[in-house]
């Protein structure tokens, strides 16, 4: 059986999602209670407000391209976006000033290194990419807006029409995010010195901790995954989120950079564009079909979610997801359902 064929009889499922039986509600039941026992990793600390999450959260959303839902477990509890941010703020960037520009501020390579990693591209001084912090901070600065309270509202604006619901930016994480914020500053002036970011320095790292502080909840990412799935569109209040131009972007770097510097094997086992965030959350895309929300705090070495990770890898498994999957020759939907 070929990717395409197991993708289609997860669709087949979602859209029978609000008839008696759930089969897909089953199986995410089935796989909350079997990663809810897995007790591995730790909340983040270094940003105190983070250090506050309950180790027990732990969510999984899916969202279709035509609105179908299925969601288990803490599906609304709000948490700080964090770098889950980022991809989409790359979207901004591009509509705001096109890719030839933002590629002479931010490359696109893996880096292999970790997140906050003060690492610059030595032959262009650019960062990696726009998914590590210094490329995070490079693609807030190129975010325009007459001024500073027009970049933070039209930022707002972006994240609400991927989520389908005005978001708002969570002030007490805001202010720990900037009490904490040196080796962030140290990125901005290093590239400041190299012409990557503008003299705007302070105002820039200012949006980037309001970027990271908006609140958002499981649903949430499932609504924004299946906005990227539906080619920039989201899928409930029909409105563009992004020029469908640049969806391919946005993904492309999700793939290839999206889960630190764990994007590689994720690439290798999962194969799905995604981003986390160290606050538990991650984002996943499985264009054309379906988005994939995630969110448990606790976190692997690399600043990704234990239990995320283990779902994306067990449904990317299960139901033959990956974007390279040619002969999937797995346990399918079909042979879960038989075993009821």
């Amino acid at each position: 059986m070929d990717n395409s064929a197991n993708i289609s009889d997860l669709q087949s499922l979602i859209t029978k999602m609000k008839s008696a039986v759930a089969p897909l509600r089953d199986i995410l039941n089935g796989l909350h209670a079997k990663y809810s026992a897995v007790q591995e990793g730790a909340v983040a600390t270094y940003i105190p407000e983070l250090a506050k999450a309950d180790p027990n959260w732990f969510a999984i959303s899916i969202v279709s391209v035509d609105g179908q839902v299925v969601e288990v477990g803490n599906h609304q509890q709000l948490f700080s976006i964090q770098s889950v941010s980022k991809p989409f703020v790359f979207g901004m960037a591009l509509e705001d000033h096109g890719r030839e520009h933002v590629l002479t501020k931010v490359s696109v390579e893996p880096t292999g290194e970790a997140f906050n990693s003060i690492v610059l591209d030595e032959r262009s001084n650019r960062p990696f990419n726009p998914l590590v912090n210094s490329g995070a901070i490079a693609t807030a600065d190129l975010v325009e807006g007459r001024d500073f309270p027009q970049r933070v509202t039209r930022l707002l604006e972006m994240f609400s029409r991927f989520a389908g619901r005005s978001v708002h930016i969570d002030n007490t994480v805001f202010l720990s995010e900037r009490a904490t914020g040196h080796r962030n500053r140290a990125m901005a002036h290093l590239m400041l010195n190299f012409g990557m970011v503008r003299d705007r320095v302070e105002e820039t790292l200012e949006l980037y901790f309001q970027q990271c502080s908006v609140l958002v909840n499981c649903h949430d990412l499932a609504v924004m995954g299946a906005t990227l799935a539906n080619g920039g569109v989201n899928p409930f209040t029909k409105e563009r989120a992004l020029k469908a131009e640049y969806v391919k972007d946005l993904l492309s770097i999700m793939l290839s950079c999206g889960m630190y510097d764990y994007a590689g094997e994720w690439a290798y086992r999962v194969g799905i564009p995604a981003k986390s965030g160290v606050s538990g959350g991650i984002v996943a895309v499985v264009p054309g079909k379906f988005g994939i929300g995630i969110f448990s705090p606790l976190l692997d070495p690399r600043g990704n979610s234990v239990r995320g990770v283990r779902v994306c890898q067990e449904l990317s498994q299960r139901f033959g997801l990956h974007a390279f999957e040619a002969g999937f020759t797995g346990r399918t939907l079909q042979d879960e359902l038989a075993r009821k």
